[in-house]
């Protein structure tokens, strides 16, 4: 089995609704993002013999999803008064609003399956909120 692996890093803000802590307040983090691919077979012919896919293209297809969320706040729907969102707006603060609660366990999904909608074959997604902890989202064997 072939496996290639990419990173990508991305810096927001976020909160957890709902959630008794301080991960509640909005705080921030420096998101890394890793995303490994397999395949049991390179490609056979052409300029991508012996290759599984274009590293470029790999790489640039996740740093186009992790700039999406760099320096923004995230903030999963519903959460926000629609007052507070366009107050924020008007002060031009830049934000992103997601349809599920802004987890690194979420994120990990979410970059896994953005990731095959490009067409790649993932095997494993991994998140890391911070230098020690991450999340694993992984393709079942």
């Amino acid at each position: 089995m072939y496996q290639l692996k990419t990173v990508a890093d991305f810096d927001s803000a976020h909160f957890l609704s709902g959630y008794q802590g301080k991960c509640a307040n909005i705080h921030g983090h420096r998101w890394h993002v890793e995303i490994e691919i397999q395949a049991e077979y390179l490609e056979m012919q052409g300029q991508m013999r012996g290759m599984l896919v274009d590293f470029g293209n790999l790489k640039r297809d996740l740093k186009k999803l992790a700039d999406e969320f760099d320096h923004t706040l995230i903030y999963e729907s519903g959460t926000l008064r629609e007052k507070t969102v366009e107050a924020l707006l008007e002060e031009g603060f830049r934000l992103t609003k997601v349809d599920f609660r802004p987890t690194a366990e979420n994120f990990s999904r979410y970059f896994f399956d953005r990731m095959c909608r490009s067409g790649y074959p993932v095997s494993c997604a991994t998140v890391y909120e911070t230098p020690n902890n991450c999340a694993v989202y992984r393709r079942d064997p």
